[in-house]
């Protein structure tokens, strides 16, 4: 009895910490840009949008790729580079609280996201950050 508990207990514990690599990693106050990926003009297409993720996952079934709006990631906390191909993550726009899921298909180098420009837009509610050209956002990592 004992050593069903024991092995019990460690298939909870295992489970409980894959579960923390994909979600809830999260920051707040980043800085978000918008990018003119158009995947829905593409037929979501990761080759012909070149994005780095490409690579692992442009052979996804075509509902996989479309499921969430697009974003690159390099935001300050989270997997990196091909670990982070496909992840999810909650959007939050800080100044309005409209939020999204996006799944993440490329990388930038500007410190936080770049989401696809109608992403964006949706979460931009009061249009602020498109005038801007920015938005500030707390992301956090979801399961698709």
């Amino acid at each position: 009895m004992e050593s069903t508990q024991r092995k019990l207990s460690l298939l909870v514990f295992c489970f409980l910490v894959g579960m923390m690599s994909v979600s809830g990693q999260s920051a707040n106050g980043v800085r978000s840009t918008y990018h003119l990926y158009n995947p829905q003009n593409i037929n979501w297409d990761y080759n012909r949008a070149s994005v780095y993720c490409a690579t692992w996952d442009a052979n996804q079934p075509l509902e996989w790729r479309k499921k969430y709006g697009w974003t690159a990631f390099c935001g300050p906390q989270g997997p990196r580079g091909r670990d982070s191909c496909g992840k999810c993550l909650r959007v939050k726009n800080t100044a309005t609280g409209a939020q999204e899921t996006v799944r993440i298909v490329d990388q930038c180098a500007n410190g936080g996201l770049d989401l696809d420009v109608d992403v964006f837009k949706r979460i931009d509610t009061n249009g602020q950050g498109y005038q801007k050209g920015h938005l500030i956002v707390d992301y956090v990592f979801v399961n698709c």
